[in-house]
């Protein structure tokens, strides 16, 4: 009976460590606020999917910008919002052709302080001197929530 205890209890301890590590990792848990559709701030829930190798096509994904950890990133759509596709993302890795405060400056319309729509990024995108950005493609494929903000 001791023994059967001690294996539970080292059990447990294993499951518990290992689910604590995941989501300090990011592969769970609902996160803080990070991503911006159309103007609105809402937070994802971190999942360890990994679509990369499945050779999903890309109409089944909708794009997501990722800006370094600069601000949050932008994406397409949301829930109920026309094209969103369940959450599953393409992140798209930005580049700013001088400075992020340059493109910001440049092409932040609404005053918020960062890009927070992908018109905005469409613009900085187009923008090919000082100002603009530059798309260095697709860097991950996964699949995540979108939850709005409070």
């Amino acid at each position: 009976m001791k023994r059967l205890v001690l294996v539970l209890t080292v059990a447990c301890i294993a499951l518990v460590g290992g689910v604590s590590a995941a989501f300090a990792n990011g592969s769970g848990g609902v996160t803080a606020p990070s991503i911006y559709v159309n103007g609105v701030l809402y937070r994802t829930v971190g999942t360890p999917t990994d679509f990369s190798n499945t050779e999903a096509p890309d109409s089944s994904f909708e794009t997501i910008y990722d800006f370094g950890g600069v601000q949050p990133n932008v994406a397409a759509a949301a829930p109920g919002d026309p094209g969103f596709r369940g959450g599953r993302w393409q992140v798209h890795a930005l580049a700013f052709n001088s400075s992020y405060a340059a493109t910001l400056g440049a092409h932040d319309t609404n005053g918020s302080g960062n890009l927070d729509s992908t018109a905005e990024i469409d613009a900085a995108l187009a923008d090919p001197g000082p100002d603009g950005a530059t798309d260095l493609g697709v860097v991950k494929l996964f699949e995540c929530p979108v939850i709005p903000a409070k």
